[in-house]
């Protein structure tokens, strides 16, 4: 039996973390189970589609891509997944496909949205004492 034709991926944003899982197929996004057009908060759900949008749907034709999700709020997890879907459009073009349509589907990502490719380094600062947080600092009182 030959081997199924597949990559692996990653897509960050904050804590949360989008594993992304794509092989031959036809057409189907999955986000831990679930079709893409199911995800929630529904204000949100164009942000996760926008690797399709730009690229369009006939690239993702012939193409499964399973997303398991995990931590982070619902806003970091729409940002990792959409990364984890151009992320390994990209991946498997320039495994399975050619190098020239590879670039040329890296350049159209990144004219449109840097963070669909490169990963966003911003985290969260830690609180430090003397505040209640990373840089407010209680009020100060002299009597």
């Amino acid at each position: 039996m030959p081997e199924a034709q597949s990559v692996q991926v990653f897509g960050k944003k904050k804590t949360a973390t989008a594993c992304a899982f794509a092989k031959q197929g036809r057409g189907l996004i999955k986000v831990n189970g679930q079709p893409i057009e199911n995800i929630e908060p529904e204000c949100l759900r164009l942000k996760a589609f926008e690797p399709v949008l730009i690229l369009g749907q006939d690239k993702f034709a012939n193409l499964d891509i399973r997303i398991r999700v995990k931590g982070g709020g619902y806003t970091a997890q729409i940002y990792a997944i959409r990364s984890a879907i151009a992320k390994s459009i990209v991946a498997y073009y320039a495994k399975y496909v050619d190098e020239s349509a590879k670039n040329e589907l890296r350049a159209t990502l990144l004219a449109y949205d840097r963070n669909l490719l490169v990963a966003d380094p911003r985290r969260r600062e830690p609180k430090k004492y003397g505040g209640r947080g990373a840089r407010a600092r209680f009020q100060k009182s002299y009597r």
